[in-house]
């Protein structure tokens, strides 16, 4: 594509042009896209063509009433129209919760959909910003998230399950005890719109639940599980009076006649639709692995029909986003205007393996290509990017992307070529912070060994100390035979290094296990990113896969019972869910 369509970017208030603006500045095809996330599988060719058939009868004549159109998707979801209102796209329902339910203040965490920040700010609202760390792979601790919005007194909470731009995951009954947790809250809303694309559980909405609670609002998107964008249409389950104070505020024929098309024809396509959703999660497991294979890359675990990714240090988002887009017609999301989140992170949506190979061999040589023009410097070669970028990469690399600095960062080695980002010294988490992932796992079997660094050790007086300190291990003779000459010395006479010290009686000398000493709970750092681990995915993706069936509930939540709506089998189910495979 030509080099002026980079200029496009610059010129318009949303993160990217649309792709309408992009055809017309080339020969008047758009590039592959890898930036809006919707279904490439639905509609399927036969109701394309149904609607090109149609289309003077669609587009000549006004839709019905919502209040039609909202009966057949309720009909088909098996949800009371009571309790649904629908909006001409998601972003409308948004902005109507802004202006209603919204009296002064509202949390989210972030990074996240930009509605969520931008739309209260534009009505002087106080958003409080929960940041999300990327140490811990950007997962949402919701005891943590709920002691913030005590702190700060907010009075609505914004989730979003999955989360956009990461696809971070909760599980339901996760999200059903935050709620009842905030029931004192004006209102706690639920956004949902990327849901369909999870498999974590097979019933992982909150609709049910959100209609027998008075302050929950669930917002679902239809263009994005639907892969209809340009049709703007979407919709929010809530009780009936807060669904009803939303839907007495919107338009007679705030749907268009497209919406209705495509919502009413639906009902004949259910089978078709479930096997897109398991075709979109086949794609994201092939797409994970292929991507974790580039050198530096850094892939987070997704429920959704995207993957966010790290770029390797050195790159520059906007730099690799107009050279995919000139060079190799590609389009992806650079992050750096998200709040939470910088230039060297991308949204990348997941799509068919063939635009896989060519989103991954146009990175190849983007981003390594020829080493004169590549994206990511040598090492020691200095850099040619933003110093803007430049501060983001020492402060991650001296952090591990938890935004404090460690004690010992400055002393961490340098990385060899290809394995990422400096791996920072092992630092004690802070009281209350965000739990470590995998702190269990194995390291993979080409780490070299931890190395164990001397320490002053304070023997103890003879039998006075009833027990050891804690963490203390108990010292190997040969590890008392290395101590330095001047080291303390206890009063009781040294025994020789090759026979063991005798033990006083009260504390008995344990047995060496065959397996290596454990170590201290206050030594363990976060699994570092960009780390490979089996199968050529990174620990994140990993830990994301494997995640257990029933975690324990998030502590300084009360415990809720997951009741709710009356289970329906139809069309897909009672919360709007394709089957999962």
């Amino acid at each position: 594509m030509p080099d002026n369509v980079t200029s496009l970017f610059r010129n318009t208030a949303a993160h990217s042009p649309s792709m309408a603006a992009l055809a017309r500045e080339s020969d008047g095809s758009g590039p592959v896209d890898f930036c809006i996330p919707c279904n490439p599988y639905f509609p399927t060719p036969a109701m394309f063509e149904d609607m090109a058939v149609r289309l003077r009868e669609i587009i000549t004549y006004y839709p019905s009433g919502a209040d039609t159109i909202t009966a057949e998707l309720c009909s088909l979801l098996r949800l009371p129209p009571q309790c649904v209102a629908m909006g001409n796209g998601s972003t409308e329902l948004i902005t109507w919760i802004d202006h209603l339910l919204v009296r002064d203040s509202l949390a989210v965490p972030v990074p996240t959909f930009g509605r969520w920040t931008d739309q209260p700010m534009e009505t002087g609202k106080r958003v409080d910003m929960f940041p999300l760390q990327e140490a811990n792979g950007f997962a949402l601790d919701l005891a943590q998230y709920a002691e913030f919005i005590r702190a700060r007194g907010t009075r609505v909470a914004v989730i979003c399950n999955p989360n956009n731009p990461d696809g971070g995951y909760l599980r339901k009954q996760q999200v059903v005890q935050f709620m009842d947790a905030m029931a004192d809250l004006d209102l706690v809303v639920v956004d949902e719109s990327f849901l369909e694309f999870a498999d974590a559980e097979a019933e992982p909405s909150v609709v049910q639940e959100a209609m027998l609670r008075p302050n929950v609002v669930v917002l679902r998107s239809l263009g994005k599980n639907f892969g209809l964008h340009g049709i703007r249409f979407g919709y929010l389950v809530a009780n009936p009076a807060l669904a009803g104070r939303i839907r007495s505020m919107l338009p007679k024929w705030n749907l268009n006649s497209f919406a209705e098309h495509v919502v009413f024809m639906l009902k004949e396509h259910g089978a078709e639709y479930a096997q897109s959703l398991q075709q979109v999660r086949r794609d994201r497991l092939e797409m994970a692995s292929h991507l974790s294979a580039l050198p530096g890359l850094t892939v987070y675990p997704s429920q959704g029909n995207f993957l966010f990714v790290r770029l390797p240090v050195g790159a520059e988002g906007t730099v690799v986003r107009d050279r995919m887009l000139t060079e190799h017609r590609i389009l992806v999301r650079e992050c750096g205007n998200k709040i939470g989140s910088s230039s060297r992170f991308l949204r990348l949506v997941v799509r068919p393996q063939v635009d896989v190979r060519r989103l991954v061999s146009g990175l190849e040589q983007v981003l390594y290509g020829s080493r004169r023009g590549a994206a990511v410097p040598e090492l020691g070669t200095g850099t040619s990017y933003s110093s803007g970028t430049a501060a983001v990469d020492r402060l991650v690399s001296e952090t591990n992307g938890a935004g404090m600095r460690l004690a010992a960062a400055a002393a961490a080695p340098s990385p060899a070529v290809g394995t990422g980002m400096p791996l920072p010294t092992a630092a004690a988490p802070t009281g209350g912070g965000m739990p470590m992932p995998a702190a269990a796992q194995p390291a993979p079997a080409s780490a070299p060994a931890p190395v164990q660094m001397p320490a002053p050790v304070q023997m103890p007086a003879p039998v006075q100390t009833p027990a050891p300190a804690p963490f203390q291990q108990p010292m190997a003779p040969a590890a008392a035979a290395q101590l330095p000459a001047s080291a303390p010395v206890p009063a009781p006479t040294p025994v020789p290094a090759p026979v063991p010290a005798p033990v006083p009686a009260p504390v008995p000398t344990p047995v060496p296990a065959p397996v290596p000493t454990p170590v201290p709970p206050a030594a363990v750092a976060p699994t570092p990113p960009g780390v490979p681990a089996r199968g050529g995915l990174t620990a994140a993706q990993v830990r994301g896969m494997t995640a257990p069936a029933t975690p324990a509930p998030p502590t300084g939540l009360a415990p809720a019972p997951a009741t709710g709506w009356p289970n329906a089998q139809s069309w897909p189910n009672a919360a709007g869910m394709g089957q999962t495979g």
